[in-house]
């Protein structure tokens, strides 16, 4: 009789500390799928890196305001995807708003130009983006495409459908923060209990690098949080995170977090950054997305529709 046992492959994807965990019985079932898996988290990354001059992404870019290019089927799920988000968020999801953090330097911090961030603006706009069957093209020069608002969610549910498809049945794939559960643990003792994610404090105490905001149990779907704490800066007292608001070129400035539970991770990614952009308003957005949430207010507070908290699981 085989014995269970969890591998856990830890790798460096999408500028991110990335691991696929598993549950199983195969050893040597489970390195190959890992190996799948994380090959489809590369596969996407240098299809579309901003960063890569040979991704599509780059490719469009490059063509912004000349011909259109041509693009495959995914790419073009993807841009199906975006247009919905748009429609959703009354165009507050944007995904050719990336062009804006040219004006914004979060590593030195500052207050950008209002010029500078008046001429971005001009080239921000989906409704700019012309479509037929497979060509797209960016109609202004200096517009840029980007699938940041999803790009790694995107790339957690790819690497789940991955390990599934290799046949694993009980897995996490932790991308950066955003998370593909794959069935509740597989081990004997664990005795089908959900996985236990935690979901980051956005203001941990000052004598710690990391605190824990909750301790969720997920057996199946997307885990996905947005927040001001990863790329910001303070100036006269404001933070300034790298959310941007398509509308003004300006960082949000509501909410500290948002986390939201949904069916897949890519859907969660999106939800919950469009929640950010809505302000005040993200949570009752939420609400009419009947999805489980969790958000952190301005004064600190978690509101939201209750995650149970099973600290003290045996796994």
């Amino acid at each position: 009789m085989k014995r269970w046992r969890t591998l856990r492959f830890e790798f460096q994807a999408m500028a991110s500390l990335c691991s696929v965990q598993m549950d199983g019985t195969d050893e040597r079932l489970m390195r190959r799928a890992a190996d799948a898996a994380i090959a489809e988290v590369r596969r996407i990354e240098c299809k579309y890196s901003r960063y890569r001059d040979d991704s599509v992404i780059c490719r469009i870019n490059r063509a912004a305001g000349l011909a259109a290019v041509v693009i495959d089927e995914e790419t073009a799920g993807l841009l199906d995807f975006g247009n919905q988000l748009w429609q959703l968020s009354d165009g507050l999801f944007d995904m050719t708003s990336g062009v804006l953090r040219q004006a914004w330097d979060f590593r030195k911090g500052g207050l950008p130009e209002p010029a500078r961030l008046a001429g971005l603006l001009a080239r921000v706009g989906w409704q700019k983006l012309e479509r037929h069957e497979r060509q797209v093209r960016l109609a202004l020069p200096g517009m840029e495409l980007d699938i940041g608002g999803f790009g790694k969610e995107y790339a957690a549910d790819r690497a789940a459908a991955a390990l599934q498809e290799a046949g694993i049945l009980h897995a996490l794939v932790n991308l950066g923060g955003d998370l593909h559960v794959l069935g509740r643990r597989g081990l004997p003792e664990c005795d089908n209990a959900p996985w236990q994610v935690a979901i980051q404090h956005p203001r941990p105490p000052p004598d710690q690098a990391l605190a824990t905001l909750a301790s969720l149990p997920v057996a199946r779907g997307g885990l996905a949080t947005s927040g001001d704490y990863e790329r910001f800066f303070m100036h006269q007292g404001q933070r300034y995170c790298h959310i941007l608001d398509p509308r003004t070129g300006w960082p949000v400035s509501y909410w500290q977090s948002v986390s939201v539970l949904a069916a897949n991770t890519t859907t969660a990614g999106a939800l919950a950054t469009i929640a950010m952009l809505k302000g005040a308003a993200g949570e009752a957005w939420l609400q009419s997305q009947d999805v489980r949430y969790l958000a952190v207010a301005p004064d600190g507070q978690p509101v939201g529709m209750a995650f149970p908290s099973r600290q003290g699981l045996p796994c």
